[in-house]
């Protein structure tokens, strides 16, 4: 990757560049780039985490509230041994000693995820001047094919006239 990549193509429109929030800021380095798009991705893969973390919140509290209905479909059909058991035993059940689920999230939170995403942005606002998926984004200007319509810089650009002559 170099700086500002496209900035020498003769053939390049300035709509056609990636936006100033995607360019490298001057004095940055291929390694600086890199390894702060590094700490970027390790972050992103924590979210991931912390997603699955969250189905496993979701899924239980959905699991506890069937094992309510089934409790009581069992007392209604006459197992009230079964139910007594499912109930004392399971129902409401701590998932880790002392813990819901919820409780298991928030902790997560507030001790480990609140503590990665404000570092990464430190990291991001003292190297790169704060700018986000600067690897990805000059990753994206080295693989696109210039001048394509389905290959512009931003979301904002007008692809250049693909209308056939007549």
């Amino acid at each position: 990757m170099t700086t500002d990549q496209g900035a020498d193509r003769p053939d390049e429109r300035p709509d056609d560049r990636p936006d100033a929030a995607h360019r490298r800021p001057p004095g940055v380095s291929d390694a600086t780039v890199e390894a702060v798009g590094k700490v970027s991705e390790a972050l992103e893969a924590t979210e991931r985490a912390r997603g699955h973390l969250y189905s496993f919140h979701q899924l239980t509290g959905r699991s506890d509230l069937l094992l309510g209905e089934a409790v009581e479909l069992l007392r209604a059909a006459g197992h009230a041994a079964e139910a007594d058991l499912l109930e004392t035993e399971v129902l409401g059940r701590n998932v880790l000693p002392g813990h819901w689920t919820f409780q298991i999230v928030e902790g997560y939170d507030d001790h480990y995820y609140r503590t990665f995403t404000e570092a990464e942005k430190r990291v991001r606002d003292r190297l790169v001047g704060g700018l986000r998926h600067l690897y990805e984004a000059e990753m994206k200007e080295a693989r696109r094919t210039h001048g394509h319509p389905a290959h512009t810089a931003r979301p904002d650009t007008t692809p250049p006239d693909t209308t056939p002559d007549a």
